[in-house]
Parts: structure tokens; sequence; C-alpha cells
């Protein structure tokens, strides 16, 4: 471990290209993990974010460190913290849409209930969960509102469909917390398992 400490010593009173690298790279881990760990902290996988936030802190003093003791005699570490700062939220993010962990809910309301039986006939043919009901608007005219329970990796796909059967359609979207009950394609019900 001490030989770890001495090669960190060693690389941070370097003025070489690699301690900007080093500071770039890590930052940029840093904080895409750090996006990472609170999506996932948010969604309710908390064990795996704490895990995570072990990771990053130390991933944190040792960059912060780096930076801070040759703050004033190599000034060019801090822009290269902080655009990779600025990056590695953006990574995060991405990285986010890609995973796409946890349920989304999903609210369509169209305006005629044939469009309302199209779109449930062609979501449940996909295997969607969907319940329909009745709702009247402003203007007290009856619409129908369709409600989907979805994996967030699914949610391109069920927005392609609806809106390639109706562009008629007021969509929204809501992360979900909690789940309990209904159907949701590809999670078992605890009912169903045996």
């Amino acid at each position: 471990m001490s030989e770890l400490f001495n090669l960190l010593n060693t690389l941070s009173e370097s003025r070489s290209i690699w301690i900007y690298l080093f500071i770039f790279f890590g930052k940029l881990l840093e904080v895409s993990t750090s996006t990472l760990r609170m999506v996932l902290i948010n969604r309710g996988i908390r064990a795996v974010g704490s895990m995570i936030a072990v990771v990053e802190i130390a991933m944190w003093v040792v960059l912060a460190g780096t930076v801070l003791s040759s703050i004033h005699s190599d000034p060019i570490r801090i822009p290269v913290y902080a655009v990779a700062y600025g990056l590695g939220n953006y990574i995060g993010s991405w990285l986010d849409e890609k995973l796409a962990f946890g349920l989304s809910s999903i609210q369509v309301v169209v305006p005629d209930e044939m469009t309302a039986k199209l779109l449930g006939e062609a979501l449940r043919a996909k295997e969607f969960g969907v319940t329909t009901m009745n709702v009247q608007g402003m203007s007290d005219k009856s619409h129908f509102m369709l409600l989907l329970m979805i994996k967030r990796k699914h949610l391109r796909e069920a927005l392609e469909l609806i809106t390639s059967i109706t562009e008629k359609a007021v969509i929204t979207v809501s992360d979900v917390k909690v789940q309990k009950g209904g159907y949701v394609r590809g999670i078992k019900a605890k009912s169903q398992k045996k």
C-alpha cells in the first residue's frame, strides 16, 4: 500500500502529461460513477449505491489532493479537473439512459375510445401491461387514458409504438420509486413464483 502512495506522491509532484491525464480520466471516472450512484440510490438500489460511494470518495480524496497539493505551482491542473468534472456529469447521465435502471410509468391520453382500444391492443400484443379508463378533460369532453408500468429499458419501444399509432396522444412519463402488484413485462410477480 505504501508503494501506491509513493507512486501517487511522485506522480502528483510531476509536471508531465501523465499527471494531467491521471487527473482528467480519474475525475471523469469519479463523477460518472457518482452520477450512477445517485441514480441507483434514488431507484432504491441502496446497497450497490453505497458500495460505489466508498470507491468514489477514495477517488475524490486522491484527485482533490493531487490538484490542491500543487495549486500554486501548477495551476493548469484546475481547468483539467473542472473540464473532467463537467464531462463526467454528461457521461454519467448518458450511462443512466443507456443502463436504464428502474421502472417508468406512462400515462397516455387519447381523444376517442377507438384509438384507446387500438393502442391497448397493440401494447398488449407487445406484452405491455395496460390499464384503460375513461377520463374527462377541461371541456367536459370524454377522453381515454392508458396507464402503463414498464421497465425503463423498454420506454423508447413503448413510446415509438404509441406515436406510430396516434400523434394526437398526450403522453407523460414518470419515474417510479415503488411498484407493488400489477403486471410489468420482464418482471415475474411474486405471487407467480414457485
